[in-house]
C-alpha cells in the first residue's frame, strides 16, 4: 500500500495534523510526517513541537496516495509559502491522485485552483480563498479527488473520511465503533 503523506509547517494546528496521523496509523495505512520546514522538529500553533519523519526534500512522493494539509494559523499560510510542496500538490491533483486539508489549508488548494467546479469546505472566515469551489458547512467533504473539513472539532471526522477513502467505508465504519465517535 502507498502511503499517506502529512505536511508539518510551523504553526501547525495540533489536533488536526496528530488526529490525522493517529486515525491513519489505527487503520494501517502508512502515515509519513513530512516537515516542509527544513528541520525534523516542527512547533505547532500551541508551542507542542512534533519530530516528523522525514524532511520535504527528502520525501520519495512516487510512494505517496495521497498529500494531507493540516489547519492552523500560521501552519497553513507557511505550508502555502512552500513552493515544493504547491508544486506537489498540482501534480498529484493534475494526475488524479487524492488531496486532502483541513481548516485554514484548503487555501492552499484553492489558490493552486484545485477547488475550481468542487464542493469543498474550510474554517469559517476562509471562505474567499477556496476560489472556484461551491461551499459547503459539512464537517468533512469528498468531491471527486479532493477531500476538506473544517477545523479541530472536525478531525475525527475528516481522518476518517480519508481512511474510508483509502481503505473503504466498512473499515472506516468498524474504526469510529471501535473510537466510540458519535458523529460519523
Amino acid at each position: 500500500m502507498k502511503k499517506a503523506f502529512v505536511h508539518f509547517a510551523d504553526g501547525f494546528e495540533e489536533i488536526e495534523a496528530l488526529t490525522i496521523i493517529d486515525v491513519l496509523r489505527r487503520a494501517d495505512i502508512p502515515a509519513s510526517m513530512v516537515s516542509v520546514t527544513g528541520n525534523l522538529s516542527v512547533t505547532g500553533a500551541h508551542g507542542i513541537v512534533v519530530q516528523t519523519d522525514v524532511l520535504f526534500e527528502n520525501a520519495d512522493y512516487e510512494d505517496a496516495e495521497i498529500l494531507i494539509l493540516p489547519g492552523g494559523l500560521p501552519g497553513a499560510h507557511n505550508l502555502n509559502a512552500h513552493e515544493g510542496l504547491k508544486i506537489q500538490l498540482k501534480r498529484f491533483h493534475d494526475a488524479g491522485k487524492k488531496v486532502a486539508a483541513i481548516c485554514a489549508a484548503p487555501l492552499v488548494l484553492g489558490g493552486l485552483n484545485i477547488l475550481e467546479n468542487k464542493k469543498a469546505t474550510c474554517y469559517p472566515g476562509f471562505e474567499n480563498e477556496l476560489l472556484g469551489a461551491s461551499l459547503s458547512t459539512d464537517l468533512a467533504v469528498k468531491s471527486d479527488n479532493v477531500i476538506t473539513s473544517r477545523g479541530p472539532g472536525t478531525a475525527l471526522n475528516f481522518a476518517l473520511e480519508l481512511v474510508s477513502e483509502l481503505k473503504g467505508r466498512s473499515t472506516a465504519d468498524q474504526l469510529a465503533k471501535a473510537m466510540l465517535v458519535q458523529t460519523w
